[in-house]
């Protein structure tokens, strides 16, 4: 008996010097460090508490280190954390050969629903982003524009009938601008057409529900796919399923046969999906693209199912909450705002006199002051508050004898990198007018809400489109009432901002401006 006990405490022991040993890489290699990381989360122990998502978790290392770089360890892997913005640019984008794969869970061959443009690596990628780069052009997006247009309408409605005749209500803007963007995603990507607003119980909108359900599971696991993905795989090969990408593929399945079936054409993502599923290829040629093509045989599938599937959900994931969010956070910050309100009211209403009370696709990309407004919320609200990347090949440091060993996680924390007094003064003041030429105030290095170089979003037109016409349907047809001064507060769960109590905004019904 004795025996057993000095050997389970000799194992206990040598189990504790390897972990020690394991997290103290970075001191042996040289490189400032995180002194806060603790065994056996590293900086991310306030994700598995629940306390914080892991995009602000990152943030807090941010905060206690001045160093340009320093090592990390996310959950037990040993990780670079970029704190300067022009080595941030560097890993982005000029040395992208050093960086080019996020190091996320992907399994091409057993689970192809991973194989999202998000998380392939390497040729994977190239030739998925080449394939897909066609559907985001001005002239598919301006296509596709009447349907954002229509929803928007749908919106106003909703709002219309939820306010009273005189006087202000309380409105979770949030809510109601996920909404917005559940059924433009839901139409323009999926060709369904919803109202989530008259029907919020569809199974679309059902499947943000089941995709944000928070638990210690869920959270340990979010943190698995990102930073661990080798065990990933393994519980997927073990078997565990992905329950909201399934439903999306019997979506997608459903769809497709439909339009092939009765030869339906629509003027969406998803006939551009099913012309690449069978061409191979999107055709540039806007005047060519909405007909329905087939090969020969009628066969040739040269995109399965399942990849047409990742790509669609991973736009629906991402899109529906940062185009929601954006558009929410804006007109938040406008409501305390009343000097960028009303400049921003008067530009809405002198370009619909201009117009005939029209807002079209090119107006929208021409409101000047909308521009620096939604890029200054995208300032202090990145859709991403966390940049990932794996090193792919040993890069040394620049100005340094520091080496990143091909296969480190590098994270960069666009959060801090915004909001960092450094590159943006006056970082928790929003102001729309540090973007404008003639009142320029920030380091254009460090802005970079969508990501730099070669994956930088390949939808971020689409969410930035989408985002300005919510905006201006709010402010077209409703009064927004000024409130005090306040900061949000967000969920602790997930990786991009979401409002731990909604969005909410006071808003009363417009008296319509005369054309």
């Amino acid at each position: 008996m004795l025996s057993l006990i000095i050997l389970g405490l000799s194992l206990l022991a040598l189990g504790w010097y390897y972990l020690k040993h394991h997290y103290s890489y970075w001191e042996r290699q040289g490189f400032p460090t995180d002194k806060n990381a603790s065994i056996p989360f590293g900086c991310l122990g306030s994700v598995w508490r629940r306390e914080k998502a892991m995009g602000l978790a990152v943030h807090d290392v941010y905060l206690k280190s001045k160093e340009r770089f320093l090592g990390t360890y996310l959950l037990f892997r040993p990780a670079v954390l970029v704190r300067d913005a022009e080595l941030a640019r560097r890993v982005l984008a000029q040395d992208f050969a050093s960086f080019h794969d996020r190091g996320v869970y992907v399994d091409e061959e057993k689970n192809p629903l991973s194989a999202s443009i998000f998380a392939l690596p390497g040729q994977s990628w190239r030739s998925m982003r080449q394939k897909l780069s066609p559907c985001f052009t001005s002239g598919k997006l301006k296509a596709m524009y009447s349907t954002g247009e229509d929803i928007g309408d749908k919106m106003v409605y909703h709002l219309k009938k939820e306010l009273p005749e005189q006087g202000f209500k309380e409105v979770d803007l949030k809510a109601v601008m996920q909404t917005y963007a559940i059924d433009i995603i839901a139409s323009t990507i999926f060709g369904m057409d919803i109202n989530s607003y008259e029907q919020p119980n569809n199974k679309f909108k059902k499947l943000v529900s089941a995709a944000r359900v928070n638990t210690r599971f869920t959270a340990l696991f979010g943190m698995l796919i990102f930073l661990v993905p080798s065990v990933a795989r393994l519980m997927f090969r073990l078997g565990l399923q992905n329950p909201v990408g399934l439903a999306m593929l019997a979506i997608v399945k459903e769809t497709m046969e439909q339009r092939e079936k009765h030869g339906i054409v629509r003027k969406d993502m998803m006939q551009l999906l099913m012309q690449l599923r069978n061409n191979g290829s999107i055709d540039e040629d806007d005047h060519k693209i909405w007909s329905l093509e087939k090969t020969d045989d009628g066969r040739l599938k040269s995109m399965s199912l399942e990849a047409i599937t990742a790509q669609a959900f991973i736009f629906y994931i991402a899109g529906q909450e940062t185009t929601g969010s954006t558009a929410a956070f804006t007109i938040f910050e406008l409501a305390q705002h009343t000097e960028h309100l009303k400049r921003l009211q008067d530009e809405v209403d002198e370009t619909l006199k201009q117009n005939d009370g029209q807002i079209t696709y090119d107006v929208l990309n021409k409101m000047e002051f909308l521009d620096l407004c939604l890029n200054e919320t995208l300032r202090k609200y990145p859709g991403l508050p966390l940049l990932n990347r794996e090193c792919t090949k040993d890069f040394t440091l620049p100005d340094t004898d520091h080496v990143i060993k091909k296969g480190t996680p590098v994270v960069i924390s666009l959060y801090g990198i915004h909001r960092d007094p450094e590159y943006f003064p006056e970082p928790d003041k929003y102001d729309p007018n540090r973007f404008a030429e003639e009142t320029k105030n920030y380091n254009p290095v460090a802005y970079m809400p969508f990501g730099e170089g070669p994956r930088i979003c390949i939808a971020q037109r689409m969410g930035r489109i989408n985002s300005k016409l919510a905006i201006v349907k709010v402010l077209q047809h409703f009064n927004i009432e000024v409130m005090s001064k306040r900061e949000v507060k967000y969920e602790a769960s997930g990786i991009a901002l979401m409002p731990k109590e909604g969005v909410k905004v006071r808003l009363s019904k417009r008296t319509p401006v005369s054309q």
